[in-house]
């Protein structure tokens, strides 16, 4: 096994930059992403990398493994004319939830995956990067059906990249000596900018993807959508913002809640977001770089709906609709604090007008449940499963996070998580009717 991949990284712990853009050439961008994940991995050793802490996370050599078995079953097997699995067994190992590809290991129970060793995980990518060459190298990898395959597999190693980092965080924070992750200087924020309220006319609106470029089933088909006027919040909800909801009763008063979030409240003894802990100066949270203080000015994180949706109850406010909000994302640059920058956390506003923060920094927690689009049809086959299926008790979130890759992030993108999922880098943006 090459040992340097758990030396941590000297330097300031930033990550490598794709912010530049995906290479046009599918085979280096192929290399860019995989080498990416693989840089994920710098600084953790192998033990780091096979702890379960709960059913929602995966080890991190899971997912090193099932990245690769994505690439594996839907383009090699199919499309590289005599190729054989690196080790039939794979498959039932690192299948996630592709019922027609297989039976699969129980999602809970990944932990308990102690073979193949993370060294034999990272041979078995050497063998679907050296395989993967030869069919981009191939004239069947010209052929739009595969090149679409292509594309897929590397937007779902991305998001897999996300998920990396969002679970080895809580892998760390229920290990009593607090690991970090990429360790940073503590150096306080300057202080957000004043909150503002953004006006935006009724109308009919076009949402959904349209582009001949790549965008996930669940992003379309392209409709029009009538919305009556509205205002955003020209920034995300901070930590000192919420600290007073907190102070005023916010996790005490069911008055500010769904049915179904006050019960979440009192199941689960919710008194502050998840990753906080009260001290004796004051409250700290758990991040990518240990302990730190809560800085007021930061976006808060890691809420649930159910809290984002008591939040603004409380505020007077409430949660946008997705379709509101990719309003908005409509009219701004695709900027922000992502994964590139290597900070691994949430960052203040640094201006005092105009629409801020709509990309990176916290998934945003809108108020529309995750349903198909008028006119929506899943793709055939198991790789149809991606999406479509979820489409169930969940709600979407808008404009990725501090761990999404900028490369992966566009205004049409819906991602979804059950209303009680705390453990992503979800906060919110509020909303009103405008009056």
């Amino acid at each position: 096994m090459n040992t340097t991949l758990f030396v941590s990284s000297p330097g300031n712990g930033a990550l490598p930059s794709t912010a530049a853009g995906p290479a046009a050439d599918p085979a280096e961008r192929y290399e860019e992403v995989r080498a990416f994940t693989m840089s994920l991995c710098e600084g953790l050793h192998p033990e780091d990398m096979v702890v379960q802490s709960m059913p929602d996370v995966s080890p991190t050599k899971w997912h090193l493994a099932h990245t690769s078995w994505f690439f594996e079953t839907f383009l090699l097997t199919p499309h590289l004319r005599g190729y054989r699995a690196f080790d039939p067994a794979y498959a039932y190992l690192f299948n996630s939830y592709y019922v027609q590809a297989g039976e699969r290991h129980c999602r809970a129970q990944r932990g308990y995956i102690s073979r193949p060793t993370v060294a034999e995980v990272i041979r078995y990518r050497a063998h679907v990067d050296e395989y993967m060459a030869r069919l981009l190298a191939d004239p069947a990898a010209e052929r739009p059906a595969v090149r679409s395959l292509i594309e897929l597999g590397l937007n779902h190693e991305q998001q897999h990249q996300e998920l990396m980092l969002t679970d080895i965080k809580h892998v760390f924070s229920v290990n009593p000596l607090r690991p970090a992750y990429r360790a940073r200087p503590l150096r306080p924020t300057a202080t957000s900018a004043a909150a503002g309220w953004i006006a935006f006319a009724e109308g009919v609106h076009w949402i959904g993807w349209g582009d001949a470029a790549f965008a996930y089933d669940n992003e379309g088909p392209r409709h029009r959508e009538y919305v009556n006027a509205f205002e955003l919040s020209s920034r995300l909800v901070t930590n000192g913002e919420y600290l007073e909801f907190m102070n005023d009763g916010g996790y005490r008063r069911p008055e500010l809640w769904l049915s179904l979030g006050w019960e979440a409240v009192k199941t689960n003894e919710w008194s502050e977001p998840f990753y906080w802990e009260r001290r004796d100066d004051g409250f700290h949270c758990f991040t990518l770089a240990g302990m730190q203080p809560i800085d007021p000015h930061e976006p808060v994180t890691h809420l649930s709906y159910f809290e984002a949706d008591a939040y603004a109850r409380w505020a007077g406010a409430r949660l946008p609709s997705e379709a509101e909000w990719e309003i908005a994302a409509q009219q701004v640059p695709l900027r922000g604090n992502f994964v590139e920058s290597g900070v691994l956390q949430p960052r203040a506003a640094s201006r005092a007008t105009g629409l801020q923060q709509l990309f990176g920094d916290v998934w945003e927690w809108t108020r529309s449940q995750y349903v198909a689009y008028p006119g929506f049809q899943p793709a055939a086959g198991a790789v149809g499963e991606y999406n479509g299926k979820f489409m169930c008790n969940q709600f979407v979130l808008r404009g990725g996070s501090c761990v999404t890759s900028a490369t992966h992030m566009r205004a049409t993108y819906r991602n979804f998580f059950p209303p009680d999922a705390t453990w992503q880098f979800s906060g919110l943006r509020l909303a009103r009717d405008a009056t």
